[in-house]
């Protein structure tokens, strides 16, 4: 017993000191922040879910895959696309982009049907007005649980999607819509497993940039085409001579593949180098900065144009695949330092873009290096853009699957 209570004293006093030693160095903040994830350590659940229904991980056997008919096609009749897609929220990068080659296959003679795969049972109709109110989709959209017709093409657009495309009986040749290497998503275990094994399926990749169409091919002999990372130049440009006063950061805390302890180290030393320099965070809220800055949260393109034109450079990390945000950055004069990486360099491809060692000293030198480029710096990044159009991807999908569907019907025909 005396042992029991010396062991709870000796506790006590360690917590007393801790607590102590914290509100010194970081006061109630610090204090706060620590007592709020003890909180959510405890009220988390001790049993995760995983993002797709357990009954399609089980039906899908990869030794025993499922050989698709393609549907009856007569020549002149449009094809049909089959979309497969998680359900989405205003704002959100991967859906804008799908929908934005949705919407050019259906201007170029495609007919689609988006399908939502919602592993959590939400309100099917609220993603529907999601999509058409904010992206614009005019297509037909219906719930996967309903069942997915036959076409010409079924398409998935996420690792959970590609289970259920692979699970699915009705004819048409089978894609997978790939933005990111999914896998990487995660730390390594059953869900990185999960989303690796999607690229066995033996579906024909079409990848944003020609990165992930090389990683699919080599590691997985996964056959893949890609389509050019575009720009909406009508929302990102440069608006006249404003001057330029401050540094942009694409700090989304809640994709750890954005690196966004990295680059706040890094801007940390910047904001001790050049108190001068104005810091813009965007893409998310960050607590816990100690150097002084602008919070924007998220940002509308609009917004995201006004920051960009307040900048020298724009610190965006990827991790993984490269993030569109360099080039809009590029479009508005603003010169992007993004971490040295075959991936950043092989999809952007731009002169102008500052690679850096991912190091906090080597991306604060990169940005500072920036600031003293002269004026005219901002009118080239613009132009090197100019000519680079979301058409061009559209096109690029839009080729793919014409010749793979074909390929399809062509290969079914022969005896």
């Amino acid at each position: 017993m005396a042992e029991f209570v010396n062991v709870a004293w000796s506790q006590i006093a360690r917590r007393r000191r801790q607590v102590s030693s914290i509100w010194k160095g970081e006061g109630y903040r610090g204090l706060a922040f620590r007592a709020r994830k003890v909180a959510a350590e405890h009220l988390r659940p001790k049993r995760s879910e995983l993002d797709v229904l357990p009954e399609d991980v089980l039906a899908a056997n990869l030794s025993e895959p499922f050989v698709p008919a393609m549907p009856a096609w007569r020549p002149g009749d449009a094809m049909r696309l089959n979309w497969i897609v998680t359900p989405t929220r205003a704002g959100s990068g991967g859906h804008t982009t799908i929908f934005r080659i949705v919407r050019y296959l259906e201007n170029n003679g495609f007919r689609n049907t988006i399908y939502f795969y919602d592993r959590f049972g939400g309100d099917h109709d609220y993603y529907v007005d999601v999509a058409r109110r904010h992206y614009g989709v005019t297509c037909q959209i219906r719930d996967l649980r309903q069942g997915i017709d036959d076409a010409d093409a079924l398409i998935a657009t996420a690792w959970e999607c590609a289970y259920a495309v692979y699970n699915a009986r009705s004819a048409g040749k089978r894609f997978y819509f790939v933005q990111d290497y999914e896998p990487a998503f995660y730390p390594t275990g059953t869900r990185s497993l999960l989303a690796e094994n999607t690229y066995r399926m033996g579906f024909h990749g079409i990848t944003a940039g020609a990165w992930l169409a090389e990683k699919l091919v080599q590691d997985f002999a996964m056959p893949a085409d890609f389509f050019p990372f575009g720009c909406d130049t009508t929302r990102y440009f440069l608006k006249g001579e404003q001057k330029r006063k401050g540094v942009a950061f694409y700090a989304r805390a809640s994709t750890p593949r954005r690196g966004v302890e990295l680059g706040l180290l890094a801007l940390e030393l910047l904001a001790a180098r050049r108190p001068d320099v104005e810091i813009h965070l965007f893409g998310g809220e960050v607590e816990g900065v100690s150097f002084r800055h602008v919070s924007h949260g998220v940002v509308t393109p609009g917004g995201l144009n006004d920051i960009y034109n307040r900048c020298f450079a724009g610190l965006c990390l990827s991790l993984t695949n490269v993030s569109l945000v360099p080039v809009e950055m590029l479009a508005a004069g603003c010169i992007p330092v993004v971490n040295d990486a075959r991936h950043n360099r092989m999809v952007l491809d731009n002169p102008l873009v500052r690679y850096s060692t991912p190091t906090p000293h080597a991306l604060a030198d990169a940005l500072e290096a920036v600031m003293s480029a002269p004026p005219e710096t901002a009118a080239r990044a613009a132009g090197s853009v100019l000519s680079t159009s979301w058409d061009d991807a559209g096109e690029a999908v839009a080729s793919c699957l014409r010749r793979t569907i074909d390929q399809a019907r062509a290969s079914e025909r022969q005896p």
